[in-house]
């Protein structure tokens, strides 16, 4: 996500807090647009979840989720009465961890809540752990397409096994996959992208993706080395894409584990449910 966007997410969700007796919360209708929502219908179905949720954890729900009235204007110096929902941070949290994942909002708001500091540079950060997280997943999703594809097509595990390694190669200026481990000092037993940084392990991704679409639509890709061929040159042409905007993907260094990084920041969660600020009654 780029700097810009976090910076004008975080400048409105600041505008959009409010606060009682000392603890910080924020009104649903408001959340709503926040997070990219246009009919409320649709945000409801967020909010029923969160608060199983918030139950599933032992929280009392009237603490975090308090339903009220509000007068709005309707034009011409009219008013009426709408029910809304004063949520603390933790409700706000809650609610994004079961919203839409694809909307960037979303993603913003999950670590935005989950930061006790309001600092930019702080949601920044763990904004960053996320979305590598998110990505890792995401290139485990297309590693399970693209190996089922190739299993159709009469390609085993081994063969999968040296496609991959292939395309690695190119996407990587020659080094293979395990070239690329001992490089980076990965454990022989660990997956290589389980060390990698977010923009690689999208670039392998999306050179997954690119495959997989080929590979399912045209039926001639039979055989392991006309499979091989595609995925090699999907990765030489991310590859070159990198390349532009100064990118080596071999160069860049290892990051931290992405399974403790998992670990840590499910931590920080429960943490987070235990220190959380409540309404007062």
């Amino acid at each position: 996500m780029e700097k810009s966007i976090i910076t004008k997410l975080h400048h409105n969700f600041e505008d959009s807090v409010h606060e009682k007796d000392g603890t910080e919360f924020w009104y649903a209708r408001e959340l709503q647009k926040l997070l990219g929502y246009d009919r409320w219908e649709n945000f409801e179905n967020a909010i029923i979840k969160a608060r199983i949720a918030c139950e599933n954890v032992k929280q009392d729900v009237y603490d975090h989720f308090r339903d009220v009235t509000k007068m709005i204007n309707i034009g011409k110096g009219g008013q009426r009465e709408v029910q809304d929902i004063m949520l603390t941070r933790y409700a706000c949290y809650l609610i994004a961890q079961n919203g839409d994942p694809r909307k960037d909002e979303i993603a913003f708001a999950m670590t935005y809540f989950a930061v006790q500091t309001r600092k930019q540079e702080m949601v920044e950060e763990r904004l960053a752990q996320w979305e590598r997280l998110r990505a890792r997943e995401k290139l485990s999703l297309s590693e399970k397409k693209l190996s089922g594809i190739l299993f159709e097509r009469g390609v085993d595990g081994q063969g999968f096994a040296r496609i991959r390694s292939k395309g690695d190669a190119a996407l990587f200026g020659g080094y293979t996959t395990n070239d690329m481990k001992s490089r980076l000092g990965v454990p022989d037993k660990r997956p290589l992208a389980d060390f990698l940084p977010a923009v690689t392990i999208k670039a392998k991704d999306l050179a997954n993706e690119i495959t997989n679409h080929n590979v399912k639509r045209d039926q001639s890709f039979q055989r392991e080395v006309i499979i091989t061929g595609e995925h090699v040159k999907n990765n030489q042409n991310i590859r070159e894409v990198l390349q532009k905007s100064g990118i080596q993907p071999e160069n860049l260094p290892a990051e931290e584990d992405i399974k403790k990084l998992g670990r840590k920041l499910k931590t920080e969660d429960k943490k987070f449910s235990k220190v959380v600020r409540k309404l007062k009654k």
